[in-house]
């Protein structure tokens, strides 16, 4: 008999629908798996084999065959055991094989026929409700990530043996708790708040107009001046996230097998700081089979790069594409993989090697040495990051006396302001920030009077600034405005985004020119 069951592959961060077909005939007896299969897949016979043994079943000594198509579509993992033992079932006439074609199934089996977990549950659960069908069965242990999606019924299951009970109709479905809700992210807790920083005015409104447009931020100074304190708070003051923003977070990191039954979706921004000895493959992602990088997994976040000049060139330069595309495409011989990379990039760096220049009473490096330094970072990564913010050595009067900072809540109050102008300027696009506008997006939402104009054209020639670097003035200038609630951009706005990036040219301009 034939017998046909729908699963889910996870392709990238997207699942995509698969067909089980099953054969059972007369024939020499035999087990044969064919539908571009890797070695995990094939590995199924073996496991559905004794797995269906030890549930009490009795397979027929005949000839089987199952496809998993479309043929074209490699086939990975171990989530498509239990769509194989479903389908063996059915064309063995064991189950009904009515209801079956609006289901989904996807688990890996034990050889004790206990079905578990499986990566990428939440993407299966979407992936089997853009397709039509009203049920996906799944391991208990991955229901709570699928139950966050609705107009779709989502059953945990613990064994196989009650999976097939329940399509037999010999017990009801069991009763499950009813479907998580999604969390905010406003009102999370966090370890660290801006209040904990006094001082360094500067840094902190550069960090503000970062947060409220996703700005790109590179901080420069002295070490121990607060760089990469103030970028551990960056998430702190993030605009809350957005159901498109949890659900698009929360698929890379089921996909990773970063989400539990505690945690099932990502309720807050992610915050990922790799060490700098990272390797190009890791911050991009990759392998023989492309999993997410460090790029991906800080998508909707921050990714912050301490210590910049101390990256290897070659990791660093990977980071040109994802900032201007907002993804990654990863090509291997069997397909190209698309992962998403719309992140806030922070990064923080000394300006020579002893951290002194330009204060020339205690910087003892040479012309060329600090040339040698900040030549590291090139002039196309450079130009990627939106602000530049210096930070100056806190003085012992301030470090005892310094009124403590204002706090996290209140500066995400402005933010979240900013945040409902740009959501209500962007709606019915795909943009969500400021700084992810292109160029006819900023004739359209960044256009200016005759006399800002002119102002704008005198900083361009001034700073000499490239196209690249006169768009980001813009988006930036933008951001200003929206901080204080205003419809239309000013010559003050743009001011203040030419000092946020004038101290670029402070540090490389005799580097770059």
């Amino acid at each position: 008999m034939y017998s046909k069951v729908h699963s889910i592959g996870i392709i990238g961060v997207e699942g995509v629908p698969i067909l089980v077909e099953a054969d059972v005939s007369d024939g020499l007896p035999g087990f044969s798996m064919v539908g571009y299969l890797s070695s995990q897949v094939k590995e199924a016979q073996d496991r559905v084999r004794t797995a269906l043994k030890n549930s009490g079943f009795r397979i027929p000594a005949k000839k089987i065959t199952i496809n998993l198509s479309p043929a074209d579509i490699r086939k990975e993992g171990t989530a498509f055991d239990l769509p194989i033992a479903i389908a063996i079932l059915s064309a063995s006439g064991m189950i009904r094989s009515s209801g079956l074609s609006n289901c989904v199934f996807s688990g890996e089996l034990g050889l004790d026929g206990t079905v578990k977990p499986v990566p990428g549950a939440l993407s299966i659960v979407l992936a089997a409700k853009k397709d039509g069908k009203t049920v996906c069965y799944l391991p208990r242990e991955n229901r709570g990530e699928g139950s966050v999606t609705t107009g779709i019924q989502v059953v945990g299951l613990d064994t196989l043996k009650d999976l097939t009970d329940y399509l037999n109709g010999i017990r009801k479905l069991p009763e499950f708790p009813a479907d998580q809700k999604l969390p905010g992210s406003a009102g999370k807790n966090y370890d660290v708040d801006f209040s904990d920083i006094g001082g360094q005015p500067f840094l902190r409104r550069a960090t503000e107009v970062a947060a409220a447009g996703m700005h790109n931020i590179m901080y420069i100074g002295p070490a121990g001046t607060g760089k990469t304190m103030f970028a551990k708070r960056i998430p702190t003051i993030m605009p809350s996230l957005c159901f498109e923003e949890i659900m698009e977070i929360s698929k890379i990191y089921s996909v990773c097998g970063l989400l539990s039954g505690e945690n099932p979706v990502m309720s807050t921004r992610p915050f990922r700081s790799p060490h700098h000895t990272i390797s190009p493959q890791a911050l991009a992602g990759g392998g023989r089979i492309p999993k997410p990088g460090e790029l991906t997994l800080a998508s909707g976040g921050v990714l912050f790069l301490d210590e910049l000049t101390e990256f290897q060139k070659s990791t660093i330069e990977i980071l040109r594409q994802p900032l201007e595309e907002g993804e990654i495409t990863i090509t291997r011989t069997h397909g190209a993989y698309r992962f998403p990379a719309k992140f806030l990039l922070a990064a923080a760096m000394n300006p020579c090697p002893c951290g002194f220049y330009p204060d020339r009473t205690k910087c003892r490096c040479s012309e060329s040495q600090v040339n040698k330094y900040l030549g590291r970072i090139s002039k196309p990564i450079l130009d990627r990051f939106d602000i530049c913010a210096e930070s100056s050595p806190v003085s012992y009067k301030d470090l005892k006396q310094g009124e403590k900072g204002e706090a996290s809540a209140s500066i995400r109050i402005r933010i979240e302001q900013a945040r409902s102008m740009q959501m209500e300027r962007f709606k019915g696009t795909r943009i969500h920030f400021n700084s992810f506008m292109k160029k006819t997006d900023l004739e359209r939402f960044c256009c200016l009077d005759k006399a800002e104009e002119l102002f704008l054209k005198q900083i361009y020639e001034s700073m000499g600034l490239s196209v690249r670097g006169y768009e980001k003035i813009l988006k930036i200038a933008r951001t200003i405005a929206d901080l204080e609630g205003a419809e239309k951009m000013t010559k003050n706005h743009l001011a203040e985004a030419a000092g946020l990036r004038s101290r670029e040219g402070r540090f490389w301009g005799g580097i770059y020119g």
